[in-house]
């Protein structure tokens, strides 16, 4: 699909479908183009725009290059954020003459939200370069957006982990770090769900790492344009891709903080995991070791041998069980007064 803007005095408008692409045509948006109008553009325009498998093979080192007076910019542009499986899809941008080619494989909502932009405010952007410069501010500002919801979410996970490693410690959430009247908790909570934890962490660095691809390939684009379009651009265009570069760079930054963040609370969760192992091992531990001396106990009277004097006693059976509750109470007692349990 092909969608043309044209400018007239003052404005740019979207022009019906089908339309030809004159000498007024400054923006040609190409979604998922087939073959055929690849090549009607590429006759039009005497420009070769790259197929769909060319964008995938592109190198990132290879992704901006000038041609024939012709910008060629590919970037990586994040998409399908709000479906919950994000996409980080190629999409380039052709500067040439006075008009932008872009094309694109994906339908990332910057656009969607630029398009509905101009067509609400026709006279906002009127030439190429400020198509090209609106275009990657709506990139950034849902960039921006994106990584704001990530670092909510990264918030509220991160108030589970740790309440949970509270309720590990016999500590009660909101009590100032301190523990009931008895120094424990009587009920222990149970336990989050670390399955859905770690499930949740995974998917916010997923997320966050596309996120900082998008960025590093924004920026890289921003300042090839910044670079090839000075003395061409008007001094507000090259001001509104400085701002840019520098969102871009604040932006990066933020990123790279939640990514330790995450890595911190991933550490944190696997931490707390074998916290909860280690008190099920123990408990099996101490289990173990209260009834080892009672079994040694009837194992020995449990042998059948005729002359065993604690046979011949009417206290013996009685003593037997005595010396049992005792040889188990005593080291559970020993646990409890060290702390152990």
């Amino acid at each position: 699909m092909i969608n043309l803007y044209v400018t007239e005095p003052g404005v740019l408008r979207r022009a019906p479908a089908g339309s030809p692409i004159g000498e007024t045509v400054v923006w040609i948006d190409m979604v998922d183009p087939s073959m055929e109008e690849l090549q009607r553009v590429d006759q039009a325009l005497g420009v070769d725009i790259p197929t769909k498998e060319e964008m995938r093979e592109i190198e990132a080192s290879s992704r901006l290059y000038e041609e024939d007076g012709a910008l060629y910019m590919t970037a990586t542009v994040l998409s399908s954020v709000e479906t919950g499986s994000p996409v980080a899809s190629a999409i380039t941008f052709v500067l040439t003459h006075g008009r932008l080619i872009t094309v694109r494989h994906t339908d990332p909502l910057p656009f969607r939200a630029f398009t509905t932009h101009v067509d609400r405010h026709p006279g906002a952007v009127t030439g190429a370069e400020g198509v090209l410069f609106g275009l990657l501010e709506a990139i950034v500002d849902r960039l921006a957006d994106v990584l704001e919801l990530v670092g909510a979410e990264i918030d509220q996970v991160s108030q589970t982990v740790f309440e949970a490693g509270q309720r590990t410690r016999g500590i009660t959430p909101g009590n100032g770090g301190k523990t009931g009247k008895t120094g424990k908790s009587n009920q222990r909570p149970p336990a989050p769900d670390y399955e859905a934890l770690i499930a949740a962490i995974g998917r916010m660095g997923d997320l966050t790492s596309k996120i900082r691809e998008s960025l590093v390939s924004i920026g890289r684009l921003a300042g090839f344009a910044g670079r090839n379009l000075r003395g061409r651009a008007s001094k507000t265009g090259l001001a509104a891709m400085k701002t840019i570069t520098r969102d871009v760079v604040s932006l990066s930054d933020h990123a790279s903080y939640l990514a330790n963040k995450l890595s911190f609370m991933l550490d944190a969760t696997l931490g707390l995991i074998q916290i909860e192992q280690n008190g099920i091992i123990k408990i099996f531990s101490v289990v173990a070791v209260v009834f080892l001396p009672p079994t040694l106990i009837a194992s020995i009277y449990g042998m059948n041998f005729e002359v065993m004097p604690e046979l011949s006693w009417h206290l013996g059976y009685p003593l037997a069980l005595l010396m049992m509750v005792g040889s188990a109470v005593l080291p559970y007692w020993l646990f409890k007064r060290r702390g152990w349990l």
